[in-house]
């Protein structure tokens, strides 16, 4: 059910009819963020010392809502569990456009060996872990406290208002609850006004340091999970006519999914991708078990194609298990759903953020099978997610530890770019308006 959650229009000081005044320029943007970068490093190795997990970010919440405070926004707080949205209003007449940052870190024990490195631990699935910023969202958070800053003193020149999104819940609630940016939608966040426009920036990801990539069109990997029983019939390993091997029909199923991706969708109009993350039954070497437990993932780009996928793992699964005499359970439940940017909103950027990016280059590059959530808000009104490489200037990308790993770190001087960028698209947007 829907709560109500009108996120309106907070003025910062008394919103007067103001005369146009000069344009923002460049040179402005990149003096104020160079002076904000400070500030913005100090941001990010605080959160970075001290992460939480997917609708675990309650101390995450309450700093980033004091920051906020601090800069004079009057953000409200406890959206979707821990998320906290803050509108800065302009002080001429425009459209609402939004900054989204992600607030959760991973369970993972962190070896970086940073002097400001995460020693916390926690439990998940049962197990002790260490927890931390693996992915970047540290640095996100950052960049967006850092343009909310920013944008703070160009405020009476802004022909519009700025909506900033601080999302708990990226990397998915733990089994059994709701979180993420959907949740944010359902508590209403968009109830009022829905933004023009929406961005955001996901550090690492293999590119160059300091560079921008993105990509019109569908960008990140839908996400769906699945999970399947065969049920056969128990007998003994030396007479499995005696009874139903399950584990030959889960294999036949298996190496029947592995036909949908490659033989039965259009490999030309997008790839997919079945996976099976575990398979899970018997106990003994003779001894021909019950049942076998499935697991695994769906990943797609075609919102029509996700659908066929879901379709045809059922009906292989149900005839597979059928002519062995099985019987199946299999159940796929809707994950995140393909992040598609919106190819008008890119191509209007696409200026702003070659002025920004290293080198005044833009990358573009192929689909990417990781997921996420930052879709739910690009479903709903146009939106653009952009990578900024993590790595120092000239060094290998492809070297460096990936997102997800204990060793992963960030070069802090490309979070400028970040700031940059978040803050020139806004300008040039509202200005273009």
């Amino acid at each position: 059910m829907k709560k109500a959650l009108a996120v309106g229009f907070v003025v910062l000081g008394s919103m007067l009819a103001l005369p146009a005044q000069a344009q923002i320029s460049a040179e402005e943007i990149d003096s104020l963020a160079a002076e904000t970068q400070a500030q913005v490093v100090e941001w990010r190795r605080w959160f970075h010392q001290n992460p939480e997990l997917s609708n675990r970010e309650v101390e995450t919440g309450k700093r980033i809502a004091e920051i906020l405070r601090d800069l004079g926004y009057e953000p409200q707080t406890g959206i979707a569990g821990n998320g906290v949205v803050a509108v800065l209003e302009g002080g001429l007449p425009g459209p609402l456009i939004a900054i989204r940052a992600d607030i959760d870190g991973l369970p993972v024990t962190e070896e970086t060996g940073l002097p400001f490195a995460s020693t916390r631990t926690t439990e998940f699935n049962g197990q002790e872990t260490g927890v931390m910023h693996a992915c970047g969202h540290d640095t996100h958070m950052a960049m967006a406290l850092g343009a909310a800053k920013v944008l703070r003193e160009l405020q009476g020149r802004l022909a519009g208002s700025v909506m900033f999104i601080f999302q708990p819940a990226e990397e998915g609630p733990p089994a059994g609850e709701e979180g993420g940016a959907s949740l944010m939608l359902d508590e209403g966040i968009w109830d009022e006004v829905t933004p023009e426009a929406v961005f955001a920036i996901h550090v690492g990801i293999g590119q160059p340091g300091g560079q921008i990539a993105v990509r019109p069109g569908p960008m990140m990997a839908a996400a769906d999970r699945w999970e399947m029983t065969v049920r056969g019939k128990q007998t003994h390993g030396a007479r499995p006519w005696d009874g139903v091997d399950p584990i030959v029909v889960a294999s036949q199923i298996v190496l029947g999914f592995q036909t949908i991706a490659s033989r039965q969708v259009d490999v030309t109009k997008a790839p997919s991708i079945i996976s099976v993350g575990r398979i899970q039954g018997g106990i003994r070497n003779n001894v021909i078990p019950d049942s076998v437990e499935l697991e695994g993932t769906i990943r797609s780009f075609d919102p029509e194609m996700r659908a066929e996928i879901k379709t045809r793992m059922e009906k292989t699964a149900r005839l597979v298990a059928e002519s062995g005499g099985a019987e199946v359970d299999i159940q796929i439940d809707d994950g995140t759903p393909p992040l598609i940017n919106n190819p008008d909103l890119v191509a209007r950027m696409m200026p702003t953020l070659q002025r920004v990016s290293a080198g005044g280059k833009v990358n573009t590059l192929n689909p990417q099978t990781v997921a996420e959530d930052f879709s739910e808000f690009s479903n709903v009104t146009p939106g653009m997610m952009m990578f900024l490489g993590n790595a120092e200037p000239g060094a290998d990308p492809t070297g460096l530890p990936a997102n997800h790993s204990p060793l992963f770190d960030v070069y802090e001087p490309n979070m400028e770019v970040g700031v940059r960028a978040f803050v020139s698209l806004v300008v040039d947007y509202l200005e273009q308006e």
